[in-house]
């Protein structure tokens, strides 16, 4: 049972602090309780009150006649800690704390909350808030808020760290008639945070789409861990403050600061649908509460007016949407409907004169075309297709069509007083609507941008070659060996330029242009004649970021002379412009192959809520990260490589020009993956820039890069954001019969391996495993099963290594309760590999595994029928009740804490 089920499904509650006071906090929740039409047990405590709202008050929380669910907290901070104590005797397990002030010092080295959160953590008291404004369940007619506004049942909920917000989008949504499954305010999120509630209504029954307030993030891996889980089978959209940089400035320094396009990274990573303002949110609200999933990215636009459709057309072309193209069949459909004066082309002018009746015609034939995915119906006023009467026939045309449903369809109804009541029939009809094209056009682009994010999640990638032990121990050592050479204490960091990285990049397969460093011009000449001519100068001064700002680049130097003036002029400029400047000389380069070539920029940072961050973007001097670049979180494979490259060029972040030579994108996409697998594998390097990385066709080449150094403590993995494949958790084994085996953790590049796997598990085995008939496994499924949460959930394949390619014969996996509880296990078997042990052995690997993690528990569930199943778990230690009446077995295996 999930630790939130309590908060969610509640049969008593205490308000402590319950006032008789107009506005104040105890008053408003208790009315709210009262006219919310709460059918659980409600109780009042204040000690000077005999009654509250008329309902019987209690002078103490252990006065009250029995442990209630809840406790709200409508109390000044000051008295919270001794209001806990009693909270934690009386064994109440949900606190709700609504005092914003819970920061001020409780004594001289613990804070009011922090001495709150110890004593619900000694006891398990989960907390919402401080600064909550509660929680209203409307299927329950639960109001437990400070709330002004109620909310309506519906299957939306609503997530959000801001009171303000919570009671600006319940008003709102009263207005638009659209209910919630929950609405709750986490306040400070002190302890119940977006990962709890997430875990929980990604199995609510109640719940189809979730809606998220977000200031910022506490706990990235646990955030990201559980948006991605639910984001596979609900719908959730998020609004973000806080994009300009400005708005953090004033209370946090600009080097702490977690960038906004590092949070969209975030998000999109994590198949869920960022929206930019309050507008938009609304907007998207009614677009997913009303709209089916789309099927493709397709749009056709009907209208009335060109204007409004050039406006939809210009939204729809920024954001990056397709406009279907109309194929020659239907153009003559429409032609012999249509006026000769009609656009001829999607957009559909139907002109200023279209009746009712032309809409309807003009709707049909594209219900019937198959060139489409989704319609935008506008409207303009018409004197000859008033509003309401066109929007009815919209809608009769929609019932009437049987191939409606396999299209998303928004409507435009522009106007104010005529429009209105129109706008309420499509809503009504659970059509979405909007004021303007522009509205319209960015809500279909939220379905579509939902669509490309799910299918990141779904995306099998292919895998770049992986990191040899000896690669990774040489890199580790020449690491070692940099930082021992400058001497570096724990808290110091070391800047490495081009001709001392070098080493690095040459071992992780990343072609870097050999650089020396001279410190006068005969040692400049030397090396220019060593490594024949052209060559580039460069200043090397680690006091000097921008060499530009001395004019510290000499390129295409052809012979002693201009090597010699060079070096010269740079150090005499460097010398008079920054005299007090570091000055170690002048690297010399071979001149790069820049004909027909492009050049970029990698840089890869710490950000101190995501950890390792990758930007992508032109660069220069003068590049700014959150304005001119694109960034993904690590650790990246081959397909979210590609993913980054995309919506660079199409955020015009990357700009590549056509030439003879194209820039080779899988190239650039494989050098992303190596510099994500070196920041992965080396947790000491804190920052990585390749400015700039010279692109000719398929030859990459890193011109100048830095490297940044620090010792590393602790473990490497928690430093990001989203666990990476543990490879620590290879190992090589034999069957009886002496059959070799690789047993590793599950990729998501198996899935066509894990494929062929299930043809070879008969249907009775796949009934035992799945209770239930199954058909061929598609894209979908087989990518649920591959790509992992590594941070949550396990499986273990067992790969016969008599095969070039992996050849899977078994998978054992577990799923870990967030809270780590209980792992429930799975295991399947080639059907024709049964008896040689094999079963055995993965179950082992999985036990082992939750002894590693902590777990309390392993749990299971078969068929009576199972016998092999229930035989093995018996053999490991699992209590076994089987129910033959339900046709179940349970098995449950406890494990001892380490």
């Amino acid at each position: 049972m999930s630790s939130l089920d309590t908060l969610f499904k509640p049969n008593s509650i205490a308000v402590i602090g319950a006032s008789q006071k107009p506005n104040r906090a105890g008053n408003v929740v208790m009315k709210n309780l009262l006219t919310g039409g709460f059918l659980g047990t409600i109780m009042p405590v204040h000690p000077r009150y005999p009654s509250v709202n008329g309902v019987y008050c209690y002078k103490s929380i252990d006065n009250l006649p029995l442990t209630p669910d809840i406790a709200i907290l409508c109390t000044n901070a000051s008295r919270n800690v001794a209001i806990f104590q009693q909270l934690a005797v009386r064994g109440i397990k949900v606190a709700i704390v609504m005092a914003a002030d819970m920061s001020d010092h409780h004594d001289e080295s613990k804070t009011i909350e922090q001495r709150c959160m110890e004593i619900a953590k000694e006891h398990s008291i989960r907390v919402l808030g401080p600064n909550s404004l509660g929680v209203v369940l409307p299927w329950l007619n639960f109001n437990a808020s400070f709330s002004p506004v109620t909310a309506k049942p519906g299957k939306l909920a609503f997530i959000s760290q801001s009171s303000a917000v919570c009671t600006t989008v319940l008003d709102w949504a009263n207005e638009k008639d659209i209910g919630f499954s929950a609405f709750l305010s986490l306040g400070n999120g002190t302890d119940i945070d977006f990962d709890d509630v997430l875990d929980y209504l990604s199995r609510d029954s109640k719940t189809e789409s979730i809606l998220l307030y977000i200031d910022s993030i506490r706990d990235a891996r646990r955030f990201i861990s559980a948006a991605r889980a639910a984001a596979r089978n609900r719908r959730i959209l998020v609004l973000k403050a806080g994009r300009s940089r400005s708005t953090l400035a004033s209370w946090m320094d600009e080097k702490h600061q977690t960038l906004d396009i590092v949070y969209d990274s975030a998000i999109q990573r994590s198949g869920m649908l960022r929206v930019n303002n309050t507008h938009e949110l609304f907007a998207a609200v009614e677009t997913l509460t009303h709209s089916v999933p789309l099927r493709g990215e397709r749009l056709a636009i009907m209208t009335n007016g060109g204007g409004p459709a050039n406006m939809a057309l210009d939204t729809l072309m920024d954001k990056g949407g397709k406009l279907a193209n109309l194929s020659q069949d239907v153009l003559d459909k429409l032609n012999a409907i249509l006026p000769s004066t009609w656009s001829q082309c999607n957009p559909i002018d139907m002109v200023g004169d279209a009746t009712s009746e032309r809409y309807q015609k003009v709707l049909d034939i594209l219900l019937d075309s198959d060139d489409i995915d989704a319609i935008l119906v506008m409207h303009s006023p018409s004197s000859v297709a008033p509003q309401v009467e066109t929007a009815n026939a919209i809608l009769d045309t929609i019932k009437s069509n049987k191939r409606s449903t396999r299209f998303n369809i928004l409507t435009n109804w522009s106007g104010e007083s005529t429009a209105k009541q129109a706008r309420l029939r499509f809503t009504q009809a659970s059509i979405p609507t909007y004021r303007t094209p522009e509205s319209a056009v960015t809500a279909f682009m939220h379905l579509v941008e939902y669509r490309r994010n799910q299918w990141q999640l779904m995306e099998t990638p292919t895998t770049t070659e992986t990191i040899k032990p000896k690669q990774l121990h040489d890199a580790k050592s020449w690491i070692d060996g940099a930082l021992q050479a400058h001497h570096q204490s724990d808290c110091k960091s070391v800047l490495l330029d081009t001709h001392q990285s070098h080493t690095l990049f040459d071992l992780f397969g990343l072609n870097t242009l050999p650089t020396w460093l001279a410190s006068n011009d005969d040692d400049a000449v030397k090396i220019a004649d060593t490594i024949s001519y052209p060559v580039a100068i460069k200043l090397r001064s680690p006091d000097i970021l921008h060499k530009s700002d001395v004019q510290g680049v000499m390129l295409n130097l052809r012979d002693q002379t201009e090597v010699r003036n060079a070096t010269n002029a740079i150090l005499e400029r460097t010398q008079l412009s920054y005299p007090n400047a570091r000055i170690e000389g002048v690297l010399v380069q071979a001149m790069a192959k820049v004909a027909g070539g492009q050049e970029i920029r990698l840089k890869v940072q710490v950000d101190p809520t995501f950890g390792p961050v990758i930007f992508i973007g032109q660069g220069g001097s003068e590049w700014e990260l959150s304005k001119e670049s694109t960034s993904a979180l690590l650790p990246l494979n081959m397909a979210l490589a590609r993913y980054l490259l995309i919506r660079a060029i199409t955020k015009g972040t990357v700009r590549f020009q056509k030439t003879p030579n194209p820039v080779n994108l899988n190239a650039l996409a494989e050098l992303i993956v190596k510099v994500s697998q070196m920041i992965v594998a080396c947790p000491e390097i804190i920052e990585v820039d390749l400015h700039p990385l010279l692109i000719n066709g398929n030859e990459l080449t890193v011109i100048d890069a830095s490297v940044c150094l620090a010792p590393f403590k602790g473990d490497a993995q928690r430093r990001l954001a989203i666990r990476p494949y543990p490879s620590e958790l290879e190992q090589v084994t034999q069957l009886k019969d002496g059959t070799k085996l690789l047993i590793r953790p599950i990729k998501p590049e198996d899935e066509p391996f894990h494929a062929e796997f299930i043809k070879h598990v008969t249907k009775e085995d796949l009934y035992k495993r799945f209770f239930s008939d199954v058909g061929e496994f598609n894209h979908e499924a087989l990518a649920n099963l591959t790509q992992i949460d590594y941070d949550r959930e396990m499986a273990f394949v067992a790969i016969d290594l008599a095969y070039e390619q992996p050849h899977i014969i078994g998978v054992s996996r577990v799923l870990v309760t967030p809270d780590n509880s209980d792992a429930e296990f799975a295991i399947l078997i080639r059907s024709d590999l049964k008896g040689v042990g094999l079963g055995k052995l993965l179950m082992n690997e999985i036990i082992g595994y939750c002894q590693n993690k902590g777990t309390k528990q392993i749990s299971g569930m078969t068929m009576p029928t199972n016998r092999g199943m229930l035989t093995l778990a018996q053999k490991l230690g699992f209590e076994l009740d089987v129910q033959f009446e339900d046709g179940v077995a349970d098995m449950v295996l406890t494990l001892s804490r380490s």
